[in-house]
């Protein structure tokens, strides 16, 4: 599947969320997609290796290539937004690690995308800072003997908690400090979008260091076409700057996943 030249993903965590969570690979090949990528897929840091064999053998059943796949990020869907600033939860994050890396080898995967999490304001932020740089730091050192990239990305705000990074110049500040050169931006239409982001100047702005590009419209987050994103002058903006992609699908279908493909074509 493609879209304005680009190769596109579909994020399994959010697309075919009508089918349980392992039926969604088939039904991704099934609908012409090739590539696919997701959040965490386990419900803690520490899956059991049958958890982890599952995973692996759908993406070859399926005969998918995972794109992208997000370190453990807490408990999402009671919404925690990543772990990587919070001191007392390293060893969590150093255990999804370890997991994150077999299933890289295991499936070719080479792009993780590291949350920064949420700031517990009764805490010392300045603490919470620095642990969320050694974490970024040691997630891109753990991934660079295997040609990975850590993506770094902005969340929408009022949407997400205390989650400090919300446009792509705090995310690139950030990326200073760290100083890992496989530490990149995430690129999110929709968390940008709803930010107020001129989305195709800060395309144009952090060109060399997006790493990947995520597609969902503004307001509702459902699939391009739908609400207010100029999509001709991103997809200009990404083609001027030279990304490679691949983009990803990531977004709640308006009216079910098969129905809302229309904005896509074959690859």
């Amino acid at each position: 599947m493609s879209w304005n030249g680009f190769d596109v993903s579909a994020n399994l965590s959010l697309l075919f969320a009508e089918l349980p969570y392992r039926e969604r690979f088939a039904a991704a090949a099934a609908a012409g997609f090739t590539l696919v990528e997701s959040w965490w897929p386990f419900a803690g840091p520490r899956p059991d290796d049958a958890e982890v064999e599952e995973l692996v053998r759908l993406l070859a059943d399926s005969q998918l290539q995972l794109t992208g796949l997000n370190f453990f990020a807490g408990d999402m869907p009671g919404g925690e937004r990543g772990i990587a600033c919070r001191p007392e939860r390293q060893d969590e994050l150093a255990a999804s690690t370890d997991v994150l890396l077999r299933i890289a080898e295991a499936t070719g995967c080479r792009s993780f995308n590291l949350l920064h999490g949420q700031l517990d304001p009764s805490g010392d932020l300045d603490a919470q800072h620095a642990t969320a740089v050694e974490a970024y730091r040691r997630a891109a050192t753990a991934v660079a003997d295997l040609g990975g990239t850590v993506l770094v990305e902005p969340l929408a705000r009022g949407l997400n908690g205390e989650y400090p990074l919300t446009t792509h110049t705090e995310v690139l500040a950030l990326l200073d400090e760290a100083a890992a050169p496989n530490l990149v931006l995430l690129v999110d239409t929709f968390h940008l979008g709803m930010n107020g982001v001129d989305l195709p100047a800060a395309v144009e702005a952090s060109a060399g260091r997006i790493g990947h590009v995520q597609l969902a419209d503004v307001p509702d987050r459902s699939e391009p076409g739908t609400g207010q994103v100029p999509w001709d002058a991103v997809a200009e903006a990404l083609h001027r700057i030279g990304f490679a992609g691949p983009v990803a699908a990531e977004y709640r279908p308006a009216a079910g996943t098969v129905d809302g493909l229309g904005w896509l074509t074959a690859a």
